[in-house]
């Protein structure tokens, strides 16, 4: 980050009362964590108010409120997609769009609005077809399958060649499903799993908690793997979760599923994630990970070597780059307990510059204290109609799995 926008981020992040505890690492012990300013970001003792900064540095808006931004898909389209009979929506993660045709790759949880291990209701209980295929002007299914295969589908990817990725990050009762990575055909054939079935680990052949998937422009396949970082905000947590072999992680593999390489851990500093959630390339082939928990993107080339961060996208569950290098990053979980102050929706923006220059604002959500609630995925057609997948945190605010946010 180059020392204009460093300043720019600082001022934004220390601006307003709800946000003077994120600010205050410089007084802390060296035991504690501020979960919304990462170690590697220099805080000053005293800053000129946000406003003044961004019109210093010809900023149309506030990055941390969404107030003065632009909306580029302002019209709402709730319970988008249709859904077959006698289903109901579960929640989801994951939305993509097909590089052939267009239209829209997704997932539901089988109807289930809680997800993990354990819970009454997963995609091994009620073994529906999860993954969808929609046409993104009428929210047509033209294509469902995937279904007795998985138990908590997390991340989506559609590849060049049409194929779907999705990753299972949790396990089953009975430890025989879950922690892998799945490649399907265009029509639902099972091509290709990642992992060991029903198995968590942190070794070459196990995921623990797997995101999310994305392969790159070599075919080479990018593996998020670690889920439990998030919520952890002590040094003493980290070390404890390494030390329990939790896993966050950017796994790499040959084309054929061959694993090459691997980075990352339970950390704060660049290279290290506390939940790498979402992953993408730009078009200069540069991998782009969510860390969430940090509260940052990271930009990596594709051997694992770390470029640069961005800090203005708030608390990121997922991410998606367009053809002209525009990012937009969708906030779900920002709240009064982990990012404070800091309101949820799509932030937009060039992937050039750590600048938001558009915002889809949240739904209301009480208990979030005016901060709203978004999905979890995030997806872009070549209209520019933004598609968002519901997560549990916004699914019940949205009443349905996905949401449209059309240009008109």
């Amino acid at each position: 980050m180059n020392p204009t926008m460093k300043h720019v981020y600082t001022g934004l992040l220390c601006a307003g009362t709800l946000l003077l505890a994120a600010c205050s690492e410089q007084t802390t012990s060296s035991e504690d964590m501020s979960a919304a300013a990462p170690q590697s970001v220099e805080v000053p003792s005293a800053v000129p108010s946000s406003t003044a900064m961004a019109m210093e540095a010809d900023m149309p808006g506030n990055t941390i409120t969404g107030e003065g931004l632009d909306n580029p898909a302002p019209n709402v389209t709730r319970n988008w997609g249709e859904l077959p009979e006698g289903r109901e929506w579960g929640s989801t993660a994951g939305v993509d769009i097909d590089p052939n045709d267009g239209h829209i790759w997704a997932y539901e949880r089988c109807g289930a609005n809680s997800f993990g291990s354990g819970v009454p209701i997963n995609c091994h209980t009620n073994p529906v077809d999860p993954i969808f295929k929609f046409d993104r002007n009428t929210g047509e299914v033209l294509a469902n399958f995937g279904g007795g295969i998985m138990v908590t589908p997390h991340g989506i990817h559609v590849d060049d060649e049409g194929n779907v990725w999705v990753t299972d990050f949790a396990v089953n009762e009975e430890g025989t499903k879950g922690h892998q990575v799945h490649k399907f055909s265009p029509d639902g054939e099972l091509l290709m799993s990642l992992g060991t079935a029903g198995q968590a680990g942190n070794d070459s052949m196990h995921f623990n908690q797997p995101n999310d998937v994305v392969v790159g422009p070599n075919g080479n396949i990018y593996v998020a793997d670690g889920h439990s970082g998030q919520g952890m905000i002590t040094r003493e947590q980290l070390e404890e979760g390494r030390a329990n072999g939790q896993t966050a992680r950017i796994m790499k593999f040959d084309p054929q599923g061959n694993f090459l390489m691997q980075w990352g851990e339970l950390g704060l500093d660049h290279g290290d994630f506390r939940t790498p959630h979402a992953l993408d390339f730009d078009s200069e082939g540069r991998l782009w990970v969510a860390d969430r928990g940090n509260h940052r993107l990271e930009v990596f080339d594709q051997d694992g070597n770390y470029l640069e961060s961005r800090y203005q996208f708030s608390r990121v569950s997922g991410i998606f780059i367009t053809d002209e290098d525009i990012l937009y990053a969708i906030d779900s979980e920002s709240s009064p307990t982990n990012h404070p102050g800091w309101v949820n929706g799509v932030r937009i923006g060039h992937v050039d510059h750590d600048h938001v220059t558009g915002w889809i604002p949240p739904f209301e959500r009480e208990d979030r204290l005016a901060q709203g609630t978004a999905g979890e995925g995030v997806a872009v057609d070549a209209d520019g109609n933004v598609y968002a997948a519901e997560g549990p945190n916004s699914i019940n605010q949205a009443g349905g799995a996905f949401t449209k946010y059309s240009i008109q």
